[in-house]
């Protein structure tokens, strides 16, 4: 008899621990941020949105947002993804922008950097020079831009001392936009024919743009703490 009371009482445990499962839908023991989006709906096709209308409502701040930059096209269309983490926060919106301005111009250096590498030195002088230039100045840029992401990531403090923090970030991103602005201008001694300076004007052409959109968006929430 005193060995069935410990297996008896494995019995019941092992019956509850059953229970338990079958009461407990089993994605519930997965990570539960797989699921932060979404609706689990038993034998549906594909995953619903759990508020369609909270989708829309934040695509629709990033689309308003956006009309006051100079390229709300661009803007809407680099932004729109991320709509669900901004959550109509004109914060995260000037920090997801500037994230996205610097990626941008990683990519662009790296493009500039095997350009370099690559060209002809004897052949195109003119050419090389301004792409050596062009490389240089993107370098400056990413910094700035980096800074400016650093610093977004860390506000905080008195009134006092987000407005000197945010002052700050606006003050980089204006540098790195007129870096950008410097490289094309270094093409201007060579000829509109030359396949090389059209590519990378039109290259640094769309990085200005996301990097303007993302001083306009910095400086929309720099107004709205200044109030």
């Amino acid at each position: 008899m005193k060995t069935s009371h410990p297996l008896s009482l494995f019995c019941i445990l092992f019956a509850a621990v059953l229970l338990h499962l079958r009461l407990v839908p089993s994605f519930a023991l997965l990570d539960p941020t797989m699921f932060s989006s979404v609706a689990i709906v038993p034998n549906a096709a594909a995953p619903q949105p759990l508020n369609p209308g909270f989708v829309s409502a934040d695509t629709d701040y990033i689309r308003s947002s956006c009309k006051t930059t100079m390229y709300p096209a661009t803007c809407y269309h680099s932004l729109n993804h991320y709509a669900t983490a901004v959550q109509q926060d004109p914060a995260r919106l000037a920090r997801v922008a500037v994230g996205v301005s610097l990626a941008k111009a990683k990519r662009i250096a790296a493009f500039l950097s095997n350009q370099s590498r690559e060209a002809d030195y004897g052949a195109q002088p003119r050419v090389v020079a301004a792409l050596h230039d062009c490389f240089s100045v993107f370098g400056d840029t990413i910094d700035q831009i980096r800074d400016s992401l650093s610093q977004m990531r860390k506000l905080g403090g008195s009134s006092e001392s987000l407005r000197f923090q945010m002052s700050n970030v606006q003050t980089w991103m204006s540098a790195a936009l007129t870096n950008e602005d410097t490289c094309t201008d270094g093409f201007e001694d060579v000829t509109d024919d030359e396949p090389l300076k059209l590519d990378v004007c039109d290259r640094a052409g769309k990085v200005k743009e996301v990097t303007s959109n993302a001083l306009a968006l910095v400086n929309n929430f720099a107004n709205k703490i200044s109030r």
